[in-house]
């Protein structure tokens, strides 16, 4: 190796030595004509040089400059900066640390490309290239290292399968030139291909002034067509030199490398490229004698870049930064940014300072001015993520057209008399109803009209878009027209007792015009009408078609299978809805309409409103049957796609039928065809022995896992016998084997039900799938596997697991691994005495070998099992306890551990398929397993992207370390902080990366890093998540790369398919074409798979009821619903496990997008995107993960609720305006259904039993003060009843309404069921669904729904979307009612209790046993959080807990308590009128995040008209039961009434605030001093007072009602809609933002007003807070009385005898001998707690007796109890 002088001129390079340099001397680009080169490659474009060169000659002058050559002497050389005068580019594997084996250097890093295998250039050419590079463009040392690195182990994992030459060309043309390289679709999206053939001044896209006025100029002559432009390209790339080639691929990795936060936006790194490469090839680039300084592209391309999307969202408050107040919609996201880069009249606008515009500069030296751009001028919003329903209008608009539309027409047909004519009673004429059903077609037309004009304010008004907008509209009002004018015509013209045709005619068009209408708006993505953005030629759309809709194409079969598959759910749905839904509904509209309700009158409105009730009620009910119109659909999309993805298993061979017996039997030869690689080996070795070397490595491992006992071992593995005849060995299959075969063997091979059986029974039925052929090892792809990792546990602590988390927990962890896995733990004891015999028997010290292998070799005393697995208390002694339990828990050791199994398969198989490589090295075994270690590193590398890393704990440090010696293989990439230089600067932040072999350095003790790369700032600019995957992505090694999450396993047999799965990316054959040698041929021309999915088994699945239902959430979404969508071209990308197609998708903006709160969901954005620009996405069934989910009441939900807010913010994203608008019907339904529309039903779901609710307090009012009609059982009229009312069908309908309702709950469980049915067969499947509902999982799914679809709204109103970090571990903590009040009264409580009140008034109008299930499904939102709190019935803690619920309705008020209601009542608040941004520095100031102030546009609809409607709607039920006489009087009017006593509470309340505040403004400042209690007995004082008020005002209704329960209920329904109203209504318009801090409630109290802090507040606060504290004083009250009611209903099930370990079965199900012990108490602790039991058990006892006397005594006494009250006979 030559040495190498300090980077100064490019030394001569022997074959590519030329002068000057030019690579691009044979005019790669067709011939040179006219204009230069087209393709803009040219040699002397103008004469600028000098001006250029002197500006980069200055960048080491500039203010910067005094970090420009830190970087050699800033921190010590990293771990492969080898000494001056070696090469820089060693791999990380190079002979520097693994020379000792085999003749010296004998090992090449990169085996693939070798000088014996013909490369087109060795890797010192290679190398030189990069170093050329790096100092032409100022790279950084480290990246340009790393980046050598990547390509090298990318052309070795190419060339291992194909010929060197073949694999660069490959490789250039996946990055740069071939069909489906983002570059060049991007190249000729933009037209650079105009810009570099014509010169811009011709170019009509770029030719700014002339677009922006009237449109493209016509063709210049100059303008060729894209099809020859193309060619022109094609010819380029393939006359191109491979040195010229690899060095584009060296220039772009470069830049990639280097990007950060730019990687996000592909299209700008594009254009970053193209600037590089076209400045390298000018001659001033190529006359450089001086390296640039190091560093130089990151300050001058990057950082301006990163800090603009960095101020986007943060701004600095007091020298730290700070999130800004903005929604996404006031944001230039990256998305924005990228999308200038799509059209060239975008890059047309990018400016200069000095006023000029970069597109002025000529190409060559555009690069030069990167640093002078002012990208602040560039960007604007591309479409504007407005937080608004209109948004799911323009998404999903034929969803609404579909719907309404044909809902309208069935039931427009089926409701003649809502349209007949006033003087003919009975039905309409024949033309009106022809008309009246046509007008479903306006319906569709009006809902079209909508969602074009929302459209317009969601994109902004530029070149490319509005025309056909504007287009749109023109079109829509015409057919506006044609379909709703014939209607007027005939309503206001049209004569019966004319003999005139022409209406009838003129009704029939219009229906048919229509019917034409709804088909067309029903089918036509909106975006291909007037102007095609999918498939129109017009240059103009090539951009939108390349990055939002080049779908990839689904051949015939499949696309016919997926128009089938919406044809059978329509069809099903449209015949069940009309026969179901409509007819069954045209009875009800056929009585009601037209009734007028007689004998009823009120003072204020006479008989307006009260006769009318009966319209009142069918409009509701008209709404009803709409929305279970929308339901329906759904039902039948469940259903019809489990028969399709059940059918498609059969058809993959996953066959339920195939018995168990065969699957087994055929095992060794199924392992034998699919898993080996065998090609001719069977000539040499028989199938038997290597089939035997792979099953006995599979059952070893999971004997070393604990799963399998030693005797179960024997009967399962192959073993060596001697042959009884001539002596030879032989080998024999194991019992497990024969027996399947044989019926008189029989025995035990696992233990039952264990995860050894689950996972062999896998393992085989997997096999029977078709998998493609696997490579051998050797030629197999290179591939990575990239954890994120954040502060999930490592390694659990001995604390950790054998002491209880807290008092509420009755368990250790230990114990309870233990009970879950008992069969396990006896094996774990077993080895661990056998480990204690040896280690006796050798003097009793065993050297404690690696911890990777720590299970098996610790050491352990020679004592007998004790119940911890230890009694030493030495590290090493307990740390194979630690490890056990660390595996069987959620910990990233459990995900290190399995995902290593890679390398353990990679070196199995390669000893197994390599018999001749075990035989070379004899009986050395170390040299051998050296070879398989070098073979395993190659092929695999696994990257965890420890973010904190360099701030870890003490802890954390420890056990980061444990793992890096367990597995030195394992490479962690971490964030590095260096203090600024300068006083007061931003701290400089590096990406740095770490393994096991990494020295540590003397002076810092930690490791040296590998390569430590500068980046612009702080790279953590979103969720989290994405920008840590962002910055580790570069050290990526390979071809494809597995995303994993922290909470993963692995398993040896799944990793030996790690072959089969890598072939579904179809890229294992190559052709020996040149991918440029033709356009089009069929190798290169289909499209790349981006994604290939995966199964997942939970493992957390049988710990309980709520992680079964976790287990089967996924079972379900991630088995068998991706199952069908991948095969219909449906499925997205979800996170782990999948696979993706690594160069695909770093090559189009990453592996997940990133900006805050809209990418909360940031995986299925990358899936968006990949499928958006072409990527195919498959589902593989034959292999699986392991995943832990969250198994606590709490943590699922938060769960849930991140993922509801996610789509609501998908729900705003360009991503579902592009699918949306843009996909074919049958593809966007797939898509629809899949993911928004699941969550959209869940909010149809509990709207529609509101909706429900209400339509049937309507008819109960009318069933309670109208006669209605009787009938005998055959259907007759039963005489003498005058002046009844006929709602007899209206019941029948209500009927029909809750099976509907019922079924689409019901159908929710099917999926699972019949998942459960193929997988593991009848009997199981019926098992697991009767656990299911004997543990009451309906009332999770009940709950869970009210929280999927409350999370969304709250989203689509507030914002507030963020990850939320889900707990992982186990769920066995008693949590107390104050605290699961608090969390889940705002989500569901609340409206669960105001709907029980509406049910209640409905039972007691209109019973009917249907209603049970109403009364079980509303019940489920108010009690669920408590059901499945562990031990909620035990007695005692039941009334411990009673006691902290009263201390924290009462705190908070003299000092601040981070735990009380007061905190939880304005936190509750902030939502609306969010934080005032100033701190003053309180303590209590900590407990509050940042929140903004939600705008007034989106508040309006759901916090002021929404309960103003409600008010008002109650109100009228109200009135209508209290406008009849009685005893003859007309009564008062009850409006007035209603409003006395709703706001009658609220004047009390002001009352006694007012006198108190005058109390505390005087007497606090004097008694505060000696009365520390003062501000308490205040505040008591007030909550006490307005509680009497809320009771007695409503005992006062009660009394004014005459003692009538039904209509005492009926007001409070009225009176909580009122004063909810009030609430909302006061708390959106008239409060302004809250204080951090509490000191306002506190001086309110106290009456102490200055000296604390208020300053110039303390003159407003005071009327502020009185307006806060009437309010407060009644949702106290509320609150209060509401909690009670949940506490006596919770009561009930604790005088059930042994309630607690009923309910803990249920919850854990584990048997009651096996459950967890009560808790140890000291005598003290028992002494205390009785005390407690006693004392505030008697205060629940009178609690209990004061409701029960309020509501009993009226009820005995209410004949006695009627006061004379002259008052109130005016109320």
């Amino acid at each position: 190796m030559s040495g190498r002088p300090p980077p100064g001129p490019p030394q001569p390079r022997g074959p590519y030595d030329q002068q000057p340099r030019n690579p691009f001397n044979q005019q790669p680009y067709g011939s040179s004509q006219g204009h230069g080169q087209p393709g803009g490659y040219y040699e002397n474009e103008s004469d600028v040089g000098d001006y250029a060169d002197s500006r980069f000659h200055g960048y080491g002058t500039d203010a910067e400059s005094t970090e420009n050559d830190v970087y050699g002497n800033s921190y010590p050389p990293s771990s492969e900066s080898l000494p001056q005068g070696s090469r820089a580019g060693h791999s990380e594997y190079s002979t520097a640390q693994y020379g000792e084996y085999g003749p010296s250097g004998s090992r090449e890093p990169y085996p693939a490309w070798t000088a014996e295998r013909q490369i087109p250039l060795s890797k010192e050419e290679i190398e030189d290239i990069f170093l050329d590079l790096t100092q032409k463009f100022g790279f950084q040392r480290d990246s340009m290292r790393n980046q050598f690195d990547f390509l090298m182990q990318l052309l070795d994992s190419r060339a291992s399968r194909m010929s060197p030459n073949q694999a660069l060309l490959t490789l250039h043309a996946d990055y740069i030139g071939g069909q489906h390289a983002n570059y060049r679709k991007w190249y000729f999206a933009a037209q650079l291909d105009l810009d570099d053939a014509i010169g811009q001044s011709n170019n009509p896209g770029l030719n700014r002034l002339k677009s922006v006025k009237r449109g493209p100029a016509g063709k210049t002559p100059n303008e060729k067509s894209l099809d020859s432009a193309l060619n022109r390209w094609r010819s380029a790339m393939n006359n191109m030199s491979q040195y010229d080639r690899m060095r584009q691929v060296a220039l772009y990795l470069l830049c990639w490398g280097e990007a950060a936060q730019v990687r996000f936006v592909p299209e700008c790194l594009c254009f970053i490229f193209k600037c590089a490469d076209d400045y390298y090839r000018s001659p001033e680039c190529q006359n450089r004698m001086d390296p640039v300084p190091e560093g130089v592209y990151l300050r001058s391309v990057i950082k301006p870049l990163y800090t603009l999307l960095r101020d986007q969202g943060y701004e600095v408050v007091g020298g730290k930064f700070v999130r800004r107040e903005k929604d996404h919609e006031d944001i230039i996201g990256y998305d924005d940014v990228n999308q200038l880069f799509w059209y060239p009249e975008g890059i047309a606008r990018i400016p200069l300072k000095d006023k000029r515009h970069l597109v002025d500069i000529p190409p060559s030296q555009r690069f030069m001015f990167f640093d002078k751009v002012d990208w602040n001028r560039a960007f604007f919003k591309t479409y504007k993520e407005k937080r608004t329903f209109l948004q799911l209008l323009v998404h999903f608009n034929r969803i609404w057209v579909i719907h309404v539309s044909i809902f309208w027409f069935y039931t427009a047909y089926n409701s003649p008399r809502v349209y007949r004519r006033a003087d003919n009673n009975d039905e309409p004429t024949v033309a009106m109803q022809w008309s009246a059903t046509a007008l479903g077609g306006a319906v569709a037309t009006l809902i079209m009209i909508a969602a074009t004009l929302a459209e317009f304010s969601f994109i902004p008004t530029t070149w490319n878009n509005t025309s056909h907008l504007a287009r749109r509209v023109i079109f829509l009002l015409v057919t506006l027209a044609l379909t709703a004018g014939p209607t007027f015509y005939i309503a206001l013209y049209e004569n019966p007792k004319q003999e005139s045709n022409l209406p009838v005619i003129l009704g029939i068009v219009q229906f048919f015009i229509s019917v034409v209408a709804t088909a067309l708006f029903s089918i036509l993505p909106s975006g291909r009408m007037f102007g095609d953005r999918v498939a129109g030629k017009s240059r103009k759309y090539l951009a939108s078609q390349t990055f939002t809709a080049s779908y990839p194409v689904l051949d015939r079969k499949t696309r016919t299978a997926s128009i089938m598959l919406w044809v059978l759910i329509f069809g099903c749905k449209f015949v069940e809805s009309y026969f179901f839904l409509t007819l069954s509904f045209r009875d009800p509209i056929r009585v009601m309409v037209g009734m007028e309700i007689q004998g009823c009158s009120d003072k204020l409105f006479s008989t307006y409103l009260c006769s009318k009730q009966a319209a009142f009620t069918l409009t509701i009910m008209y709404v009803m049957d709409l929305i279970l119109f929308f339901l329906d659909t759904f039902l039948w999309y469940v259903i019809w796609n489990t028969v399709y993805s059940i059918g498609r298993s059969f058809a993959l061979g996953l066959s339920l039928w195939t018995p168990w017996k065969d699957i087994y039997t055929r095992l060794p030869k199924r392992i034998y065809a699919k898993l080996l690689a065998t090609g001719d080996m069977e000539v040499k070795y028989k199938p038997k022995v290597l089939v035997s070397q792979i099953w006995n490595a599979i059952i070893i491992s999971m004997y070393r896992e604990h799963l399998l006992s030693i005797d179960h071992v024997q009967k399962l593995l192959y073993h060596q016998v001697q042959n009884e005849t001539d002596g030879r060995r032989t080998l024999r299959a194991p019992p497990f084997f024969i027996s399947q075969g044989d019926k008189g063997f029989a025995g035990e091979f696992f233990p039952s039900g264990s995860e050894a059986e689950r996972r062999i029974s896998f393992f085989a039925q997997s096999l029977t799938t078709s998998l493609p052929e696997p490579l051998p090892v050797d030629a197999m792809p290179t591939f990575t596997v990239l954890t994120p990792h954040y502060s999930e546990k490592i390694l659990l602590s001995l604390r950790e697991i054998i002491r209880e988390e807290d008092q509420n927990t009755r368990v250790t962890l230990l114990e309870y691994l233990k009970q879950l896995h008992p069969v396990e733990w006896d094996n774990f004891v077993k080895d661990t005495k056998i480990l204690a015999e040896e280690s006796s028997g050798f003097g009793g010290a065993s050297p404690f070998g690696t911890a990777g292998e720590a299970e098996k070799e610790g050491r352990a005393p020679d004592i007998p099992f004790y119940a911890i697995g230890f009694k030493s208390a030495a590290p090493e002694y307990t740390l194979r306890t630690r490890i056990w339990a660390s595996l069987r828990a959620q910990t990233l050791y459990r995900t290190v551990s399995g995902m290593m199994n890679y390398s353990k398969a990679i070196k199995l198989l390669y000893r197994v398929e390599n018999p001749e490589v075990v035989q070379l090295f004899g009986g050395n075994t170390e040299k051998l397993e050296r070879e398989l270690e070098r073979m395993a590193r190659r092929k695999f590398k696994f990257c965890v992207s420890m973010q904190r890393y360099s701030k870890f704990s003490k802890e954390e440090q420890e056990n980061a370390e444990f793992l890096l010696r367990a597995y030195p293989d394992l490479q962690i990439a971490y964030l590095d902080e260096e203090p600024s230089k300068k006083e007061g600067g931003e701290p400089r932040l590096f990406s740095a990366l770490i393994d096991g072999h990494c020295e540590f350095m003397a002076e810092t003790g930690k490791r040296r890093p590998k390569f430590r790369i500068e980046l612009p700032g702080n790279p953590i600019l979103g969720d989290g998540k994405s920008d840590n995957q962002n910055h580790a992505i570069i050290f990526y090694r390979g071809e494809y790369v597995q995303l994993i999450d922290a909470n993963q396993d692995n398993y040896l047999e799944e990793c030996l398919k790690i072959r089969n799965i890598l072939g579904e990316f179809e890229e294992f054959n190559t052709s020996g074409q040149s991918p440029y040698a033709q356009w089009g041929h069929k190798e290169f021309a289909k499209e790349p798979v981006a994604i290939v999915g995966a199964r997942e088994y939970i493992f957390s699945e049988n710990i309980g009821i709520l992680g079964d239902i976790a287990a089967g959430k996924e079972q379900t979404f991630g088995t068998l619903f991706a199952r069908s969508w991948a095969w219909l071209g449906g499925k997205l990308h979800y996170g782990h496990p999948d696979f993706l197609n690594a160069l695909f998708m770093t090559t189009r903006g990453g592996v997940s997008k990133a900006q805050k709160g809209l990418h909360v969901n940031e995986d299925i954005f990358a899936g968006m995107t990949a499928f958006a620009r072409g990527g195919r996405i498959k589902h593989s069934e034959y292999y699986q993960c392991g995943k832990g989910r969250d198994l606590g009441f709490g943590t699922i939900l938060n769960f849930q609720t991140k993922l509801g807010m996610g789509m609501g913010e998908q729900m705003l994203s360009r991503e579902y305006y592009y699918l949306g608008s843009q996909l074919p019907i049958d593809r966007f339904m797939t898509f629809y259904y899949g993911h928004p529309g699941f969550h959209m039903n869940n909010i149809l779901v509990i709207l529609s039993v509101q909706v429900f609710m209400v339509a049937l307090l309507f008819l109960g009012t009318l069933n309670k003060q109208l006669t209605i009609c009787q009938y005998n059982s055959q259907g007759q009229f039963i005489g003498g009843q005058p002046g009844c009312y006929n709602l007899v069908p209206v019941f029948d309908w209500i009927r029909r309404c809750i099976v509907s309702i019922f079924l689409v709950f019901f159908i929710a469980f099917m999926p699972l069921f019949l998942q459960e049915l193929t997988d593991h067969g009848t009997g199981s499947a019926l098992i697991r669904l009767g656990k299911h509902f004997l543990s009451l999982s309906p009332v999770f799914e009940v709950f869970s729904t009210q929280i999927y679809s409350g999370s969304i709204l709250t989203n689509l109103t507030f914002g507030g979307a963020r990850y939320i970090a889900t707990g992982r571990g186990f769920a066995t903590t008693r949590l107390s009612f104050a605290i699961l009040y608090s969390r889940f009264a705002g989500p569901s409580i609340y409206m669960g209790m105001r709907t029980l009140i509406i049910i209640l008034y409905i039972t007691m109008s209109i019973w009917m046993p249907h209603l049970i299930y109403f009364w079980f499904s509303v019940l489920s939102l108010c009690i669920a959080p408590f059901v499945f709190n562990p031990h909620q019935f035990a007695f005692a803690d039941f009334i411990i807990d009673y006691r902290e619920f009263l201390r924290w309705m009462s705190r908070g008020n003299a000092r601040t308590h981070s735990n009380a209601w007061i905190g939880y009542c304005r936190l509750s608040r902030t939502a609306i009128t969010g934080f005032k941004k100033k701190r003053l520095g309180y303590p209590s100031e900590k407990l509050s995040g940042d929140s903004p102030r939600a705008k007034f546009k989106n508040v309006l609809v759901a916090e002021i008209i929404i309960p103003i409607c409600l008010a008002i709607i109650f109100t009228i039920a109200y009135m209508f039961v209290g406008s009849f006489p009685v005893n003859g009087k007309v009564p008062p009017s009850p409006l007035i009434r209603i409003g006395v006593v709703a706001i009658g509470p609220l004047v009390w309340n002001a009352a006694v605030l007012l006198v108190l505040f005058f109390v505390s403004v005087f007497l606090g400042p004097v008694l505060g001093g000696c009365c520390a209690k003062f501000p308490a007995v205040i505040a008591s004082i007030a909550h006490v007072l307005a509680l009497v008020g809320m009771v007695g005002f409503f005992e006062f209704l009660w009394f004014l009602e005459r003692w009538d329960a039904s209509h005492a209920v009926l007001g409070i329904i009225a009176i909580v809609a009122i004063q909810r109203c009030v609430n909302k209504i006061f708390i959106s318009v008239f409060l302004t933002r809250e204080f951090k801090h509490d000191e306002t409630n506190k001086a309110w109290w106290s009456g102490k007003w200055y000296g604390v802090g208020l300053g110039h507040h303390a003159m407003s606060q005071p009327a502020r807070e009185f307006g806060v504290k009437i309010l407060e004083l009644s949702l106290w009250s509320g609150d209060f009385i509401l909690a009670h009611v949940l506490l006596f209903l919770l009561a009930i099930p604790l005088v059930i005898p042994f309630v607690d370990s009923a309910h803990s079965t249920m919850l854990f199900w584990l048997r009651p001998s096996k459950q967890i012990r009560p808790p140890l108490y000291t005598s003290k602790q028992r002494r205390q707690r009785r005390n407690i039991v006693i004392k505030y058990g008697f205060i629940f006892l009178v609690m209990f007796g004061i409701f029960g006397a309020l509501l009993a005594i009226p009820v005995v006494f209410r004949e006695t109890l009627d006061l004379n009250c002259p008052f109130c006979d005016l109320l």
